[in-house]
């Protein structure tokens, strides 16, 4: 079997599987994982903390954890809820720094990590998309942190409630509801500078997140 096959079948295994290949001393495997797995890692770290660096440095800290401590993972979580829940511990401590060293910079809508395809835009609204994106940034850092991150997992990763609700160790109602207040306080701030409508929604680096309606959210 070539290399190139071999490759295919590896990424082919579900995340148990290449857990259950690592946890016996197989490195490759959980190289495979880190591959599978490190976008959205560092697409989380960015999201959360706000600086490419940081972000970086979160992603790489969060694979050696899991490395270290693979043998302890017991399949009781997805192996992503594990990893996210790794990433979320070192993003607060790195905030906590940052209180300290004073205000980061914010996000560049330019380098989002989105694997979003961008073949058909318009220089237009390329521009639309990071002053608005930049403007999101902006409001997103006003927010409390658990506001922010129950935001970034939902909205950006897709994240189900009670997955969330398992990450952040609180009830699924204070979820939906950081969600609720977030979202709305959120909307609030790009209406008062001019963004709002489905147009605007459209061209949001988060999916439909300045025209959304929050009523709805209990019942997702």
């Amino acid at each position: 079997m070539s290399g190139t096959q071999v490759g295919a079948l590896a990424m082919q295994r579900t995340d148990e599987e290449l857990v259950a290949l690592a946890t016996a001393g197989d490195p490759d495997s959980f190289n495979q994982l880190v591959v599978r797995w490190e976008r959205q890692i560092f697409a989380l770290a960015y999201r959360v903390l706000g600086r490419e660096e940081d972000a970086r440095d979160v992603c790489q800290e969060t694979f050696l954890r899991a490395f270290r401590g693979i043998r302890s993972f017991k399949g009781q979580a997805r192996f992503s809820s594990w990893l996210y829940r790794i990433a979320l511990n070192l993003c607060r401590d790195w905030m906590r720094r940052e209180r300290r060293r004073g205000p980061t910079t914010t996000l560049d809508a330019e380098t989002e990590p989105d694997p979003v395809d961008r073949a058909a835009e318009t220089a237009e609204d390329r521009t639309v998309r990071r002053d608005l994106g930049r403007l999101i940034t902006e409001v997103m850092r006003t927010l409390p942190e658990e506001q922010r991150t129950t935001i970034v997992l939902k909205e950006y990763h897709g994240l189900t409630f009670q997955e969330i609700a398992d990450l952040q160790g609180c009830p699924l109602s204070t979820v939906k509801t950081r969600l609720y207040q977030g979202l709305g306080r959120l909307r609030q701030q790009l209406k008062r500078r001019g963004v709002e409508g489905p147009d605007s929604a459209a061209r949001s680096p988060v999916p439909a997140l300045a025209g959304r309606r929050t009523a709805n959210l209990a019942s997702r």
